[in-house]
């Protein structure tokens, strides 16, 4: 009987080579022994592949669309017929990069690596935003070969072992046929070429290690963790290739008065209770000048006054500055510990004549009353 190949694909019998060659891509994916190692998934992967490669030939599948089995009993058994081929190998063998065409050799000249730097900033720094100049050992370009990495008047030459081509192809023979897979040349390393005398500076690579220094702006409003990247200051790239990116990484020391949450400030002003009751106009040092803090009469512990506009410089994703944060002042009352003679007769003083002497009223949600509305004060 014939076998129902497919069914085996999962495919419909008037299904497309692509769609046919899509089906084949996703179960191989599923249950090549690199993916899954279980026995029933390796027999299946061997069904799968063989009834790829009945359909996705012409001939074959017109043999299987008359009721004929183009296999005959032989197929689908015996050794996997691609023993010590790994995934990548059997997809390059079967949609391409390894049925005759290969990828061709890669440059010598690589792209750069990215670099990272951190440098500490105090909140003051943050404020105004820096300029540093900062000293970095990195990869530059050799002054002596100027990338190409051979020694002065040789040139590289094409590699014997691959010819050139960067990849050396083997062939294994299988009941599918030959199977060419290619591989990156040991030699040139997929280069093509070879280096036979190189550069004395660099050695071939077209880029050697020196300390330099860099000037890096630091905008107004940056905060911790934030990064700064400065194009095409990173590291040279093998063979003489364009440089990646330095990226300077803001580390925000800790500040003794303010506390940062964004833009805004906090910090916390300590009043005596006179001064609470009195009222006063005190002078607060911000990151920027001196601004005058009002503080009304009988202002409340906890209190929390805004200066608006007194924080840092809002920094967008752009790289511009849009308006300034808000200072949050948090007042809190000092109640002295401590009194001598003369200063608790005139606090007692102070309380009779307010009437005060006698009791203390609890509130409950604002509400005089209570189980303790009714307290005889503790220092008579």
């Amino acid at each position: 009987m014939a076998r129902d190949y497919y069914g085996t694909l999962g495919v419909r019998q008037d299904a497309t080579s692509e769609e046919i060659k899509r089906a084949y891509r996703k179960l191989a994916r599923e249950l090549h022994p690199d993916v899954n190692p279980d026995e029933a998934a390796q027999e299946r992967f061997r069904e799968v592949t063989a009834a790829y490669e009945v359909l996705a030939d012409p001939q074959k599948r017109k043999i299987v669309d008359m009721g004929g089995d183009p296999l005959g009993n032989g197929g689908g058994g015996g050794r996997d017929p691609f023993a010590g081929f790994g995934l990548g190998d059997i997809m390059d063998a079967f949609f391409g990069g390894g049925m005759g065409g290969g990828r061709g050799p890669r440059s010598r000249v690589q792209p750069g690596s990215d670099a990272l730097i951190r440098i500490e900033l105090s909140l003051e720094e943050c404020n105004t935003g820096v300029t540093r100049e900062l000293t970095v050992d990195t990869a530059v370009l050799c002054d002596v070969c100027r990338g190409a990495g051979a020694a002065d008047g040789t040139s590289a030459q094409v590699c014997d072992t691959c010819a050139g081509r960067g990849e050396i192809q083997s062939v294994q023979r299988s009941f599918l046929g030959q199977v060419v897979t290619a591989r990156p040349c040991p030699v040139c390393r997929g280069v093509g070429e070879i280096i036979p005398d190189p550069c004395r500076q660099c050695g071939g690579d077209g880029r050697v290690r020196a300390r330099r220094t860099i000037t890096a702006k630091v905008p107004p409003g940056v905060a911790d963790g934030m990064r700064v990247r400065l194009s095409g200051q990173g590291e040279v790239g093998p063979g003489g290739g364009p440089a990646g990116d330095l990226y300077v990484e803001v580390v925000e020391q800790p500040h003794p008065t303010f506390e940062r949450n964004g833009a805004d400030l906090h910090c916390t002003v300590r009043i005596p209770m006179t001064t609470a009751a009195l009222g006063a106009v005190l002078p607060l040092e911000t990151l920027d000048d001196t601004v005058e803090l009002e503080l009304d009469p009988g202002i409340q512990p906890g209190t929390e006054l805004l200066l608006t506009g007194h924080g840092l410089p809002r920094l967008r994703s752009t790289g511009r500055v849009d308006g300034r944060g808000d200072l949050h002042v948090h007042v809190e009352v000092d109640i002295p510990s401590r009194l001598d003679a003369r200063q608790t007769e005139l606090l007692r003083e102070l309380a009779s004549l307010r009437g005060e002497e006698d009791q203390i009223v609890a509130t409950t949600n604002g509400r005089a009353g209570g189980l303790f509305s009714r307290l005889r004060a503790r220092h008579r």
